[in-house]
């Protein structure tokens, strides 16, 4: 009788722990206002004359206790752009897969709820700083990248996307 006290409240334990550690996910997961997938609205927009996209698609996902982003892209001139990343907001470089415009790491970090900052790199070099900030209805994401050209001037663009 004592060994099957003993089962039932292990078993019970083991349960609740687990939905302790599911409800924790969740509950974090839930916080991160940029998880859904977002399509750029052109109209709304800002590029340089000549430079407006296509096409434009980013998808964020929950992985572990960050996120992952995945982009799907059709630039001004046609070529497509498949490119992505898994990271969490503590401002360590992390590995960007694909043909990725903007280098080959991201540093990302959460400013408030719905401001975060991502920081690319092409072989250690800053090359874009980009800043998202979701809507407090967390319909929109607008994003502003603001790099250097080739001329040494700074390039800001502001692109608007839309929840889907």
């Amino acid at each position: 009788m004592q060994a099957r006290i003993r089962q039932a409240c292990l078993f019970a334990a083991v349960a609740l722990g687990l939905v302790v550690v599911f409800a924790s996910s969740t509950l974090a997961q839930s916080s991160n206002s940029t998880i859904g997938t977002w399509k750029v609205n052109l109209a709304k927009s800002t590029y340089a004359a000549g430079t407006a996209p296509k096409s434009g698609v980013f998808t964020v996902t929950a992985a572990g206790e960050g996120f992952k982003v995945t982009v799907d892209a059709v630039t001004s001139n046609g070529t497509a752009q498949h490119w992505g990343f898994t990271a969490n907001y503590d401002g360590k470089d992390n590995p960007i897969t694909g043909n990725c415009p903007y280098g080959d790491a991201v540093a990302s970090t959460r400013i408030d709820a719905n401001t975060t900052k991502n920081i690319y790199k092409k072989g250690g070099t800053v090359t874009v700083t980009q800043t998202h900030v979701v809507s407090k209805d967390g319909k929109t994401d607008t994003v502003t990248n603001t790099s250097t050209n080739g001329e040494g001037k700074i390039v800001s663009t502001v692109r608007v996307y839309d929840k889907q």
